[in-house]
């Protein structure tokens, strides 16, 4: 079982998201889905530091200092970008003009409940910023996440264990082993990476998984 990258996972995402949509993409890993959307796809990136019409990431050696993301990476923008107050950006976000935001997560339950700020961890980030503004703001949440820790433990689990972020807000989870939905009749499971098994999926899985017909 070969196991999709990152890039594959970011790409999975992207292939997704349809034209016209306006899109907030979470810092860390959904990051790399702004490097991979379809051509010929008209889609605004939103970032929660007050930017519309994000692009992709730049090349090296052509950063901008003052084109950054709202994880304080260096980015692009696309013809008609426009920048605005922080304050405007929330209202955004709140205000349910987010078609689809794509958020990490530590843990997902299986009624969709997302926890994706802190872990308790020594160090760990302090506050939970914009997550849970995007979280019940957003009109659908995809997660992109590994499906499970560095320990060989589930990151779906029945219950999140950690503070949450949202509750019953994730739409659709896109892991490095399947795509999930999160439906009223439980997890479902599609597009399993090439060589796994449904049952090989369902061992690694802390719930119980329906098969997509």
């Amino acid at each position: 079982m070969q196991r999709l990258t990152r890039d594959q996972m970011a790409a999975r995402v992207a292939k997704d998201i349809p034209d016209g949509a306006v899109v907030n993409l979470g810092i860390g890993l959904p990051t790399l889905v702004g490097n991979h959307l379809p051509a010929g796809r008209e889609i605004l990136l939103h970032s929660e530091n007050g930017l519309l019409g994000m692009g992709p990431a730049p090349a090296p050696g052509e950063e901008d200092g003052d084109l950054i993301n709202a994880g304080k990476q260096p980015v692009t923008i696309k013809p008609g970008a426009s920048y605005f107050h922080h304050a405007d950006s929330f209202a955004m976000m709140r205000g349910g003009h987010l078609d689809f935001c794509v958020l990490g997560a530590f843990q997902v339950s299986e009624k969709g409940d997302l926890a994706n700020w802190h872990t308790g961890a020594p160090g760990a980030i302090p506050a939970v910023g914009g997550a849970m503004d995007l979280a019940i703001g957003a009109k659908q949440v995809f997660v992109m996440m590994e499906h499970q820790t560095k320990q060989g433990e589930s990151k779906i689990v029945p219950q999140c264990t950690y503070p949450l972020t949202g509750i019953g807000c994730v739409t659709r989870i896109y892991t490095d082993l399947a795509t999930i939905d999160v439906t009223a009749d439980g997890l479902v499971a599609r597009d399993l990476v090439e060589g796994l098994s449904f049952d090989e999926l369902q061992r690694l899985t802390g719930v119980p998984l329906k098969q997509a017909a």
